[in-house]
Parts: C-alpha cells; structure tokens; sequence
C-alpha cells in the first residue's frame, strides 16, 4: 500500500477568525477522506491540531515552515482571500514567499481555492510572476476574472466550507435571523440595527453571531439583538445557522456556512469576495451603505438562493480536491 501523501496547506489559520477555521476544518477533513494527511500552517499550532485533528506547524517560524514544505509533496495555497494586497503588502508578499519556497524544493503546489484580489497594479504583476506555470483553483467567478486581466489561467472550484455538514437532528426554527457584522465595517452598522430592531418588532428572534471575537463582538452587542453569540468554532457556528430561518452576514463564511448548512442568506458585500459568492449562489446583496427596507423585506420572506448553483458550487468544491491531488 503505497504511503500516504503529506499536504500542507498555507492559509490564515490560528488567529480566531471562524470562517477560516472553517476553512481549515473542511480541508483537513476532505484530504484525510482521500487518503492524504495534511499539516496545517498556523499561528497556534497546537489548536489547529486539536481542532482540526492533523499535524500543524508554525507559520511564522522559518525552520518550521521549511521543514514542513520539505516533508510534505503537495502545498495547498489556501483556501480563503489570501492572494490580495488590500489589507497590506506584507499579506501578499508571505502567501506568495511560500509558494516561491515550495516551488524551489521541487514541490507541486496548487492555488487553492481561494479569491484573488483586490490587487495593486504591482500586486498583481507579483501574482502573475509567481502564478506562472502554477495549478489555480478558485473559488468565484469575479477571481477567474481577475486572472484572466493578469494572464494566469484558472479553474473554479468552491470554498471548502461548503462541504461542512451540521450536526444531525438540529430541529430549525424559521423565525430566528442571525445577522453576523464586521467590526471594521462600519458603513453597514446603523442600517443593520435598524433592520435588528424592525425584525424583533415584527415577532422574529434574532441572533448576532460574532465570527471573531477581537473584532466583532461590539458590532454584535450593538446591534441589540436577543442573543449574542461570539464563537471561534466554525462547528458551533455552523450549528447556530443550521438551527435559524435566515442569515444576514457581513462575515463572508456566515453566508457560506449558511448555504452549506440549506439556509437562505444575504451577504452584505463589503468586500467583492462576499458579492462574488452571493453572485454565484443567486443570493441577495446589498452594498455596505444598504437599502434596510429591501433586506427588511428578504430577511422576512425568507428570499432564497438559487439551490441548482448553491449544489454546482458544493460539487466544484469536492471535484477540486481530487483535482488538487490529481485523482483524476
């Protein structure tokens, strides 16, 4: 029986941000369920362990971070928006330093579904560069776009969170709304406790999920809603949307666990990765300055995505894992 193939995945993982512990809960899962044992690049190593189940290692510690290239065949890129030099420069620069790295030690390295962009004009000279000649797997359309402007060719795939199941037996009640905000987007918060409120009034239950603690909780607590949950496990989050009727999320992986989990959503696109999504789901968006009556009215109706793309996107997600591993 030939030995299993050691993957390590590159992404932001170990900082308390639910959506991407989700990220490296799903592919952790998916790598194992095809016989190949990951090791996980994190900031807190041992509880991305211990979450996640697999080996993990530093990812800010050269000699870690080398050792772990050189003992692994494969580095998975992702997933998540990590190929972007909005948030800063230096961003960039370590997702595609380690890409370089495991290029130089003869590695096949995949771009794993993640969104590319927003991009510099020089940010994006610097991922064509690094892109060439590289396996690309993305996770929305607005990304093959993006690509195609830079010359790297690529192929769709879907976030791995989308293949993350809820606990069995979860009994949904349709008249609760989890409304999940960004600490950093302010631009949205008068218009989502203006929403909050007209939902309570109206005989919904709502509940503000705060997807990383540091950041969101008082965007939650100032929403006013029934209940504030504040979670860094993507399992627990998972399960408190799988239990509602409706999710408005600020956070991209509040509108991806909900069409993960079969509840209708509406992103609210502060970022294009959250519009990418949504576009691709047949979802409802709003821009961060809202229109609070529309999301009022879908929030109550239950407006749903588009299920036919919601499972296509699920499907691409599997595929690209076999597709990583060259299985087919």
């Amino acid at each position: 029986m030939p030995p299993q193939p050691r993957v390590a995945v590159s992404g932001y993982y170990g900082f308390g941000n639910t959506g991407d512990e989700a990220i490296a809960l799903a592919i952790s899962r998916e790598l194992r369920a095809r016989g190949a044992a990951p090791v996980l690049l994190s900031n807190d190593p041992a509880a991305t362990a211990r979450e996640c189940g697999c080996e993990s290692a530093a990812r800010m510690n050269p000699v870690a971070l080398l050792g772990t290239l050189a003992r692994c065949q494969v580095l998975l890129s992702g997933g998540g928006g990590l190929l972007q030099d909005k948030t800063s420069a230096r961003t960039l620069s370590y997702y595609l330093a380690v890409i370089r790295a495991a290029k130089l030690l003869g590695k096949r390295v995949v771009v794993f579904n993640q969104s590319v962009g927003p991009l510099s004009p020089e940010g994006g000279r610097k991922v064509a560069r690094a892109l060439r000649g590289t396996q690309v797997i993305v996770r929305d359309r607005g990304s093959l776009a993006t690509l195609e402007t830079l010359g790297v060719k690529a192929e769709l795939g879907g976030d791995p969170a989308l293949l993350l199941t809820p606990t069995p037996g979860l009994t949904r009640d349709p008249n609760t709304v989890i409304v999940a905000p960004r600490g950093d987007v302010t631009d949205a918060a008068a218009a989502l406790h203006e929403v909050t409120q007209a939902l309570r009034r109206a005989g919904r239950r709502v509940v503000a999920l705060s997807f990383m603690p540091t950041q969101d909780d008082a965007a939650a607590h100032a929403l006013g809603a029934d209940e504030v949950i504040s979670t860094r496990d993507p399992k627990r989050a998972l399960d408190t949307i799988a239990a509602s009727g409706y999710v408005i999320g600020v956070r991209l992986h509040a509108v991806i666990l909900a069409a993960a989990a079969g509840v209708p959503f509406t992103g609210i696109a502060y970022d294009p990765k959250v519009l990418g999504f949504c576009k691709d789901a047949g979802a409802p968006s709003h821009p961060t300055f809202l229109d609070a009556p529309a999301l009022l009215h879908e929030a109550t109706t239950r407006t749903a995505p588009d299920w036919t793309a919601v499972h296509a996107m699920k499907a691409r997600a599997s595929l690209s894992f076999d597709r990583a591993l060259d299985l087919h």
